[in-house]
């Protein structure tokens, strides 16, 4: 997994990129956690999804929002660090311009930034995301949600809580043109420490189904 240094809208960002062998693969980028609270590229979930895309082809990319680790900046409360995110999409996509598809994947507060990432690029053919925080941040933007996925909640999150998380599930099942998937992981806290096996069957699975029906 090379190490990559890319521009983004503060300065340099800090990345780890895998490459697909196929010129059409394609693309995964994976958003980690909250900054401010620890939240880096190498956070065991963040790793787990990046290692999940990396064994099915896709040219995949995890990488620091501004201020963390080895990229530039300072923590921009989600607005600098969604243009991060495009910036990051935009340069994984000119690394495969003839792509076979672009996903999105985030946890917890890169949940968050991932789905308003599917607001700017109606490219994105689906997204996995991991415990939203719904009960603390706007979920409104989306209106309507783009693109098909799969919200995963532990039901003993501390810190995300699980009606709200349920609220906007919901709302997005009412849209139509995509299906949202919802599953609930039994007595998870927010890093899944006990269930990691659980919740990448779960999203692994999806994935796989997924890419099966090509849709």
């Amino acid at each position: 997994m090379p190490e990559v240094i890319f521009p983004g809208p503060e300065g340099r960002l800090h990345g780890r990129f895998q490459p697909s062998p196929r010129p059409r693969a394609p693309v995964a980028i994976i958003l980690h956690p909250h900054p401010q609270g620890g939240g880096t590229m190498n956070n065991a979930i963040t790793l787990a999804l990046y290692n999940m895309f990396v064994k099915r082809g896709f040219a995949t990319l995890r990488f620091n929002f501004r201020g963390v680790g080895r990229s530039e900046g300072v923590f921009d409360n989600g607005i600098g660090e969604l243009s991060d995110a495009a910036s990051a999409l935009d340069w994984l996509q000119a690394q495969y311009p003839e792509s076979g598809g672009t996903w999105v994947a985030g946890f917890s507060f890169g949940a968050w930034i991932g789905m308003q990432l599917l607001m700017r690029r109606p490219e994105v053919r689906g997204f996995i995301s991991i415990a939203p925080p719904a009960n603390m941040y706007d979920f409104g933007f989306l209106a309507p949600c783009p693109s098909s996925g799969i919200i995963v909640q532990g039901t003993a999150d501390e810190v995300v809580t699980e009606p709200a998380v349920v609220k906007l599930v919901e709302k997005l099942k009412t849209q139509r043109h995509i299906t949202i998937d919802y599953e609930r992981i039994e007595g998870a806290n927010h890093f899944f420490e006990n269930e990691m096996d659980e919740l990448m069957t779960t999203v692994e699975r999806y994935l796989d189904r997924r890419l099966l029906s090509g849709k």
